[in-house]
């Protein structure tokens, strides 16, 4: 299930708000300017499904978020716990750092956390497969796909390179909780 808690920037262990149900969590996130959508799809995508397979699944609504966002990349990636570069593809998000374009994810199977810092609060998004993150360019941010990854994910994109990050070199993703692997991984 998809869950956002908020955090005040100074205490990792105490949210002073949560929320579990996708339409709480999409006001919430719209107030600070984050797209919270869901999706739905008739195709079931395992990991390990082809980049082609997984966009010819999506094509309708990748095709109208490129249009409204003036996205020209999409690509696809797909993570296991038997992954070999699981755990350094973990550490290269996991610190706090912000993109000079909006960083948009479609998760089309398993789960991913966003966390999100914005002024002074902290937004611990937990993206479960359906759910579609806008994180605008510019928000400090890290991603944690936990020790034991899972997950499809579409990523659309402004850059012909891809994902671009520009690190803040602060500790804060160090102080906040970092996703714990989904039963059945």
């Amino acid at each position: 299930m998809s869950r956002l808690r908020i955090f005040d920037q100074h205490d990792g262990e105490n949210p002073t708000q949560h929320y579990d149900q996708h339409g709480e969590i999409a006001r919430a996130l719209d107030t600070v300017g984050v797209r919270f959508e869901r999706w739905t799809c008739d195709s079931e995508l395992q990991p390990g499904a082809s980049q082609e397979q997984v966009i010819a699944a999506y094509r309708g609504d990748i095709d109208r978020l490129m249009r409204e966002g003036g996205y020209t990349t999409v690509d696809v990636i797909s993570l296991t716990p038997d992954h070999p570069d699981r755990a350094a593809l973990r550490r290269k998000f996991l610190e706090e750092h912000t993109h000079s374009e909006d960083e948009v994810r479609f998760f089309v199977a398993g789960a991913g956390q966003f966390t999100l810092h914005i002024d002074d609060k902290v937004y611990e998004v937990l993206c479960e497969a359906g759910d579609l993150i806008g994180v605008p360019d510019g928000t400090r941010h890290w991603f944690d796909m936990s020790e034991s990854p899972r997950f499809i994910a579409i990523r659309l994109f402004t850059n012909t390179q891809g994902w671009v990050a520009q690190f803040t070199g602060e500790d804060i993703a160090q102080r906040f909780p970092r996703m714990q692997a989904l039963a059945g991984n």
